[in-house]
């Protein structure tokens, strides 16, 4: 194991709208000595559990405008940061990171956790990994709330806007994280964007943040292509579950096309709510999100 950083809890103090406790793992199998980070909200009795998965370069703190009206309408809330993001730890080697060891350490969480008739909420890597999990674990997955992301097949060649992202996080070992993502979401307050930066407080704890553009599958022979070939013939042809999808339709990468593309993919989803105006990081917009998934899902 490489060298491990873990980012000072003075870091997340006083951030806005995100007071909500720390949860941690230790010892995840295969994952010795590694501590990973998650919210835990609601009733851990409650029928249905809201399982949400963030993206690049995100952390938990992208769902706490979701997370509140989840709780309110009796569902428990589980949202994990991936290892190198967030309150979870960071191994400084980029080499550590890979598609399968993050994806092997959500299906730890799930079975450590126990967490059964989960609605899986996904977004960006959130989908890209997260999609490719209810195959593995069908008894567990009963609802799906998917937003902004893809499944990454390798079959075909990565839009130009993938690889300008690739390419420009490449050139940018050092992102800045809050900026980035607050010129997408022009409605974040100076306080929120710097939020996005606290789990980074300097180049050497955004290993993670560099590895995942590179990671996406780019060819049949990628890691984690083949999965998410299996994965896409599975929710063609077994996902028994119901499915709601929401596009930010400002999204330039993947927006409303691939996202139209991915529900046809989707056995039983209905028509995605487009929502005008609203860019690739849709959670930050949850109050046009949440309503009328639930809604949704309550008419079954």
């Amino acid at each position: 194991m490489s060298e491990v950083l873990r980012t000072p809890d003075a870091r997340f103090v006083g951030l806005p709208g995100y007071d909500f406790a720390p949860h941690y793992l230790d010892g995840l199998p295969g994952y010795e000595g590694l501590r990973l980070h998650y919210l835990d909200e609601g009733p851990r009795d409650s029928r249905q559990i809201f399982l949400c998965l963030h993206g690049e370069p995100s952390w938990s703190y992208l769902y706490r405008r979701m997370l509140p009206l989840l709780v309110a309408a009796g569902g428990r809330v589980v949202a994990p940061d991936w290892f190198g993001f967030g309150r979870s730890d960071k191994p400084v080697d980029d080499g550590w990171y890979s598609f399968d060891r993050h994806r092997a350490s959500l299906i730890a969480l799930i079975e450590r956790l126990d967490l059964r008739h989960i609605t899986l909420v996904c977004q960006d890597w959130g989908g890209i990994l997260g999609l490719t999990v209810p195959m593995e674990l069908p008894q567990r997955f009963e609802r799906l709330l998917v937003m902004n992301t893809a499944l990454a097949t390798g079959e075909h060649a990565l839009p130009p806007g993938w690889t300008a992202w690739r390419d420009y996080c490449a050139a940018n070992p050092d992102l800045e994280v809050g900026k980035l993502i607050g010129r997408g979401t022009p409605h974040l307050s100076q306080a929120e964007r710097a939020a996005y930066d606290a789990p980074f407080p300097d180049v050497r704890h955004k290993a993670g943040v560099r590895r995942f553009p590179p990671l996406v599958p780019d060819r049949p022979d990628a890691p984690g292509a083949a999965l998410s070939r299996q994965a896409k013939v599975w929710w063609k042809n077994a996902w028994t579950g119901q499915s709601f999808m929401a596009i930010g339709m400002a999204d330039p990468v993947i927006g409303g096309p691939p996202m139209h593309a991915l529900a046809r993919v989707i056995r039983g989803c209905p028509p995605p709510l487009e929502l005008a105006g609203v860019g690739h990081f849709v959670q930050e917009w949850g109050d046009k999100v949440v309503p009328p998934a639930l809604a949704s899902f309550a008419a079954g």
